[in-house]
């Protein structure tokens, strides 16, 4: 294979390209009982003529191949991720151990009720931790993700102001919110109504005021925001969308800001999701699994999914579907089972002191952070963060160096890159959050790359266009990579 034109390095090796003709990696024995014959299994007009040009390799080749590929793969096992807004820290493999009980990871989604008792029982103590957790009253564990719970929770909205015969037609969103929040209103049947942030990256109340009126169905926050910033007006919204008939609906995804210190229900929120798969415990990344269970006031109770689990006054478990106002399903079984068991394992090794140090750690190392690289790169918001913060690479404009190139040379640092370019309101955006399971340490680390970055974009700016330089593979071209996708292998010819 060609070398790669920018290092010099050597390409991984595909799989198809370590195939040998006939080497096979098992053999299975030949059928020794009656069977029907071919031709009543499969009509001859679906059947090859020749068989498929698949790779051949032996058990080791296929072994080596995917364990090589696992390790080309940053993950927070083996760096630093301070991916902002996705709350990537490290995981206790004890949790990990207790998923893998056969007793619980044996278990089928078609079992009676009265066979998984201890199964329900752990589901159930789940969803009253996470009520009291974030002071609601009610929840669903089905949503299989932050987004899943989004679509979820705006459904039930929309079916409670619809029995009141006023199911109104936008929800507003804040300019600096997650996509996924103005892609579920869409979903859900709203238009969507942005509402810009004020010079201290807050919600602007007096735009708030201004696209208030009756038909607001809900205004959708994330506390705190994606700029890390607490919304210190909080109480006041929440007070005018309710005067506006309006429901207020709290994107979780930064609630590992927020565990001990403060409850989202005491707040005036209506609707919380929460993301297990990034605040307790839980692998997160490559697209799963994911958990969103879903917190709501008494009054949308009566519209969670079926089935909910409830506990008899003998003590027993029973899965509900009896629930005539429900919006229905919203996942084929009860929620991904393993993800919420990690969370539950998490919540029972923590306690409450627990969970209020987790947060009490990332703020103060999101803090850190910030006030070490604030001298080395612009702040656009210079008050104290929560668990992340946004910095700038602006600075280096005149250099020609992007955000993407500092993101990228960061690689070659073993660190994966912060979330860059998000929120869009701030410009050449790195949007960072450490977590509390990184050590002084690992920050102190990340502080002098970062250090070093920005004096190489100031001595030496090509070294961080053309970055990454140490990692098995290039700088990739990203423009040809979305507009001509491999998503799976082809024969030659």
């Amino acid at each position: 294979m060609a070398e790669d034109e920018h290092s010099g390095r050597q390409p991984e090796k595909l799989i198809f390209e370590l195939s040998s003709p006939g080497r096979r990696g098992t053999r299975l024995p030949e059928i020794d009982v009656p069977s029907r014959p071919l031709d009543e299994l499969l009509p001859q007009e679906s059947r090859r003529s020749e068989p498929p040009p698949l790779p051949q390799v032996s058990e080791a080749d296929t072994v080596r191949h995917f364990t090589r590929l696992s390790t080309l793969n940053h993950h927070v096992d083996s760096g630093f991720y301070p991916l902002g807004s996705c709350t990537m820290k490290y995981n206790p493999k004890f949790h990990e151990s207790l998923a893998r009980l056969p007793g619980l990871c044996g278990l089928h989604p078609f079992q009676p009720a009265e066979t998984v008792q201890g199964t329900l029982c752990l589901m159930y103590r789940l969803g009253r931790w996470l009520c009291e957790i974030s002071g609601l009253d009610e929840i669903t564990l089905q949503p299989a993700a932050g987004a899943h719970g989004e679509l979820t929770g705006l459904l039930m909205i929309r079916a409670l102001l619809t029995d009141r015969g006023d199911p109104r037609s936008k929800v507003i969103i804040p300019d600096s919110a997650h996509g996924t929040n103005p892609a579920s209103a869409r979903i859900a049947g709203y238009g969507v109504v942005q509402v810009r942030s004020n010079e201290k990256g807050q919600v602007d109340v007096e735009a708030l005021k201004r696209v208030l009126d009756d038909q607001v169905a809900a205004l959708m926050l994330t506390v705190p925001n994606t700029l890390g910033l607490f919304e210190s007006q909080i109480v006041q919204i929440a007070e005018m969308v309710h005067r506006a008939g309006g429901m207020m609906y709290m994107d979780g995804a930064n609630l590992n800001a927020l565990l001990g210190l403060v409850r989202p229900g005491d707040m005036g929120f209506d609707v919380v999701h929460f993301n297990l798969h990034k605040t307790f415990s839980s692998p997160h990344g490559g697209g799963g699994p994911g958990s969103g269970p879903l917190g709501v006031k008494k009054e949308l109770a009566p519209y969670l999914p079926v089935p909910v689990i409830v506990k008899r006054e003998e003590g027993n478990f029973v899965l509900d579907a009896d629930r005539p106002r429900s919006i229905g399903r919203v996942q084929a079984f009860y929620g991904n089972f393993a993800v919420m068991l990690r969370a539950y394992a998490y919540l029972r090794s923590l306690g409450p002191e627990g969970l209020r140090r987790v947060s009490e750690n990332a703020i103060i190392n999101a803090n850190y952070l910030m006030r070490r690289l604030q001298p080395v790169f612009d702040l656009p918001y210079q008050q104290h963060c929560q668990h992340e913060f946004v910095l700038s690479g602006k600075k280096f404009r005149a250099q020609g160096v992007r955000t993407l190139d500092i993101a990228k040379r960061l690689l070659d640092f073993g660190v994966h890159a912060p979330t860059i370019y998000f929120p869009q309101i701030v410009s050449e955006a790195l949007m960072i959050e450490p977590t509390e399971t990184e050590s002084r340490q690992s920050l102190d680390a990340f502080v002098e790359a970062m250090v070093s970055i920005a004096g190489e974009a100031e001595s030496d700016p090509q070294l961080l266009k053309t970055a990454p330089h140490s990692t098995p593979l290039a700088r990739l071209d990203e423009v040809k990579a979305a507009q001509d996708l491999k998503l799976r292998w082809q024969p030659e010819g």
